[in-house]
């Protein structure tokens, strides 16, 4: 299996919205594997086409004791409450913020065999659909910090940068 080299802040492709996935071809699921294997490698929980540099609505996850979901064409079709968890990106290394979202969710998709997928999902399930949602729409995390968190974040970020080049 191949890995991929994650896209970091600052790549235009992490700004950009991902097409709609119109064939699902070997390709299309070999990219999925990969993908996996890449998240695994990272440590993530998710992963989105665009981190990868494709610009497919496809994002891969994996929550503990499960198997690896591959989900194409994603749409949340209903939300409900609120949930304040911590939340990074692998995108973004090394920065977590207390973020609040909707605590549950209705996803609708399809799986690699191109069947329609409708999964509940509440709390750490929810929160990752909705960050590589985020991705597919070419949102980072720092889209959804509040003012004083994101100016936190670039303030790590410059740091960060000035670190590098020097």
């Amino acid at each position: 299996m191949a890995s991929y080299q994650i896209r970091m802040f600052g790549d235009p492709v992490l700004t950009q919205r991902s097409g709609e996935v119109t064939d699902i071809d070997a390709k299309l699921v070999q990219l999925a594997e990969d993908m996996v294997h890449t998240m695994h490698d990272a440590h993530g929980l998710g992963l989105a086409a665009p981190q990868v540099g494709i610009q497919k609505r496809l994002f891969v996850y994996q929550l503990p004791e499960q198997e690896p979901v591959a989900i194409i064409n994603p749409v949340i079709a209903d939300s409900r409450g609120e949930w304040e968890y911590e939340e990074g990106c692998l995108s973004i290394p090394g920065l977590f913020f207390p973020i609040v979202r909707p605590k549950e969710i209705l996803l609708t998709g399809f799986d690699l065999d191109g069947k329609e997928l409708s999964i509940e999902a509440d709390e750490v399930e929810a929160r990752c659909f909705q960050h590589e949602l985020d991705h597919l729409d070419g949102r980072l995390l720092l889209s959804v910090l509040d003012k004083d968190q994101k100016k936190e974040a670039m303030r790590e970020l410059r740091r960060r940068a000035e670190s590098v080049g020097s």
